[in-house]
């Protein structure tokens, strides 16, 4: 099951709303809302493309391990959403090369229209600046 959850979570960048591409919080968020997209089109590619080469899931999960979980998740389920009940993204004032995200979400997966499992989670990614481009760090969930 963490398998599915842990890709669903990707996708949790539809749940924030952008303003300008010109200031670092809203790079941020713009990007949550790509990692969001790439998940649900099932699009390996773009969400790796996104994670930071050190990048970490539950702890102990690396790159190709997420690369692997998605794989598997998305040959599982036709369709992935995530809902978000509350959540907040911000940029660390005192380390501004660090961003976080932490949400209230309800991911889902079917194979048709109706969803065959749904679980509420608790999320909180970390996200590094390298350059002008943010990329998922940390990625935990409860």
């Amino acid at each position: 099951m963490w398998r599915w959850v842990a890709a669903g979570l990707l996708g949790l960048g539809w749940l924030l709303v952008g303003c300008g591409q010109d200031d670092p919080q809203a790079r941020l968020e713009a990007t949550v809302r790509q990692l969001q997209s790439g998940v649900e089109e099932k699009d390996v590619g773009s969400v790796i493309d996104l994670v930071h080469e050190r990048f970490r899931m539950q702890g102990d999960m690396d790159v190709r391990q997420a690369r692997q979980t998605m794989m598997a998740v998305f040959h599982r389920y036709a369709s992935i959403r995530v809902y978000a009940v509350a959540h907040q993204t911000r940029i660390d004032p005192a380390t501004p090369m660090v961003g976080y995200t932490e949400a209230q979400v309800l991911v889902t997966g079917a194979h048709g229209l109706i969803p065959e499992r749904a679980s509420p989670y608790a999320v909180r990614m970390e996200w590094r600046l390298v350059g002008q481009d943010w990329r998922l760090y940390d990625l935990r969930w409860e």
